[in-house]
């Protein structure tokens, strides 16, 4: 415990300067000013913000695109990550389950597309089983990359189904 009066005193140490350094005090300004303003109590009206409701996010639509086959192709985009296009129709959901261990050991994230019901959320959910799927439109996506159809898997070498 002696040491740390002795480290806290001790002298800066310059190791490169650019000549554009600046003082960081300005910057430590905003914090030490929020310590002298009273905390106030929020407003009455601000909506508290809880559990995201499921059904709000429904229907999940991704206009352009349509359950279907996909012919296997590579792409010129460099991908992080590899992702996955999933609808909550039967052709969707029988690839999830023929995919699913190979989705897992590429660490894909996947993104739900289409589904109707709160029932087509639990489906994916469950058949997902530790994948990580957001429901989200991808029309965006699809048209960028020419793709018309899911379900479909996007990574750094190609577009596949």
């Amino acid at each position: 415990m002696a040491i740390v009066p002795a480290i806290a005193q001790a002298e800066l140490t310059v190791i490169y300067d650019s000549g554009h350094t600046r003082p960081i005090a300005p910057f430590l300004e905003v914090f030490e000013s929020a310590d002298k303003i009273p905390q106030q109590s929020p407003a009455p009206t601000r909506p508290q913000l809880g559990v995201a409701d499921p059904e709000a996010w429904l229907p999940i639509q991704s206009p352009g695109l349509t359950p279907g086959s996909v012919q296997a192709r590579s792409h010129d985009r460099p991908f992080a990550r590899p992702f996955f296009l999933i609808g909550s129709d039967a052709r969707s959901v029988q690839w999830l389950q023929d995919h699913r261990d190979r989705l897992k050991e590429i660490g894909a994230v996947g993104m739900l597309v289409q589904a109707k019901t709160l029932d087509d959320l639990r489906t994916i959910a469950e058949l997902a089983d530790g994948l990580s799927i957001l429901p989200a439109s991808a029309s965006d996506i699809a048209k960028a990359l020419g793709i018309s159809h899911y379900p479909v898997l996007i990574s750094a070498h190609g577009i596949e189904q």
